[in-house]
């Protein structure tokens, strides 16, 4: 089944050639981030990763650019922290509020465009931190550069980060899919060949049962997180039947969508970086001589304890989906909008009463999607524990497929892709008929 849809995907032209755009830009994005920046020392930049886990979230928005320090290596960061500020701020300006929700298509391209102004200040600003930290390291990753260098190599990262914007909306536009979300996909299964040619040099008869038992761990993680990304609460929505002129409107029964998980990866993205400061802190405040020194040396190892690290993790993700989910999502609006059209929930009155039935109902399903995805982000510290434990070994490759920010990007890109190639074959069926 699934082999007749590709060779009919690729048997029609206009859909070949967005799938060709697609692969095509994959290669221009994977051959700008295997190009560094001149003077790298790469012993140094493995123990900087190994210090800061922050910067391993960073190089899953670069696509692994970061890990190579490369001309891109601050990725599709700068443009998605853009993007994440401007939606918070739709909450406390009513402006950019009412651009995002109230105006239609020419309010979020107005909106995508302040996204894309602000992208620019970001990644300068992101740049500069980089190359500091990088230049501060004992030993440091990079050579100390002059003001003049300086300032081109943040030029540099600042123009390689608004290509990869550019370039992303260049497959939204011309190929298939959200072009963000798929360059963020290249980088992470980039890693997958190099996985897998390091699993045969590294073979040991003896390590058969470890990643046996790896991978069906893995396949029902990924089949979890398929089901949790698809899952969905239908509300029955019923519309009144209206008369104008000769023509009669509504009397039509359809429902309204709540997904289990409708703040996406957001959450563990908002939980790493706030779980990621103490470490942080403790790291640059540490060797400070006296009282401040020592506080941060505790708090930094207090934070270091795995059950204490893995419980704050846990509640912050839960936070951050009722968080994020509240500024996305709005009952009132849902229950005026429903009202306006002449539609109703069964049994339910409009007005409070629907916005009263719609906030219980979501917060029901928000508890169960806010544990999946709990549970789902702390996996990757869970799993390789579990399997070392009964086999004795530990499986440092294939990280992303046991869950995660990565596991769930994957998912989501993949799901979407085949949502919108099916929707273009049925629409070619339909033209057809």
């Amino acid at each position: 089944m699934w082999l007749n849809k590709v060779i009919q995907v690729f048997r029609i032209q206009d859909l070949r050639k967005k799938i060709l755009f697609v692969l095509f830009i994959f290669i221009i994005f994977r051959l700008m981030a295997n190009i560094p920046i001149p003077g790298i020392d790469s012993q140094g930049l493995q123990k900087l990763f190994e210090q800061f886990q922050m910067l391993g979230l960073l190089n899953v928005f670069s696509g692994g650019a970061l890990s190579n320090l490369s001309i891109v290596m601050l990725g599709l960061g700068p443009y998605i922290t853009a993007v994440i500020i401007l939606q918070l701020l739709t909450m406390i300006i009513p402006a950019f509020e009412r651009m995002y929700k109230e105006e239609g298509e020419q309010g979020r391209q107005k909106f995508n465009q302040y996204g894309r102004m602000l992208t620019v200040p970001l990644a300068m600003i992101q740049g500069y931190a980089m190359l500091t930290l990088l230049q501060r390291q004992n030993p440091p990753v990079i050579e100390p550069l002059s003001l003049f260098m300086t300032f081109g190599a943040i030029m540099t990262v600042t123009a390689g980060a608004v290509f990869l914007m550019w370039l992303g909306e260049l497959i939204t536009e011309r190929g298939i899919g959200n072009g963000v979300s798929l360059l963020i996909f290249a980088g992470i299964i980039a890693s997958f060949p190099s996985s897998i040619l390091q699993m045969f040099a590294d073979w040991d008869s003896t390590k058969i049962f470890p990643y046996f038992l790896f991978f069906v761990m893995a396949l029902v993680i990924i089949a979890g997180v398929v089901l949790i990304n698809e899952a969905r609460r239908n509300i029955p929505i019923s519309y009144a039947k209206r008369v104008r002129g000769m023509k009669m409107f509504g009397g039509v029964s359809t429902y309204l969508p709540l997904n289990i998980n409708p703040a996406g990866v957001i959450p563990i993205i908002f939980a790493l970086s706030i779980m990621l400061f103490p470490g942080m802190t403790a790291s640059f405040l540490g060797g400070v001589e006296g009282i401040v020194g020592n506080m941060a040396t505790s708090f930094g190892a207090f934070f270091e304890n795995p059950w204490i690290h893995g419980i704050f993790y846990f509640a912050l993700v839960i936070m951050f989906v009722y968080f994020y989910t509240a500024v996305t999502f709005d009952p009132k609006n849902i229950a005026n909008n429903l009202q306006k059209m002449g539609g109703f929930v069964p049994g339910i009155r409009p007005g409070k009463s629907t916005v009263v039935f719609l906030s219980t109902i979501l917060n029901r399903v928000l508890l169960v999607g806010a544990l999946s995805l709990g549970l789902i982000a702390l996996l990757p510290s869970i799993v390789p524990g579990v399997i070392q434990a009964i086999t004795g070994e530990k499986i440092m490759t294939f990280q992303f497929l046991i869950g995660g920010t990565s596991l769930l990007i994957v998912v989501a890109v993949v799901l979407d892709t085949m949502k919108q190639i099916n929707a273009q074959l049925q629409m070619r069926e339909y033209e057809t008929f």
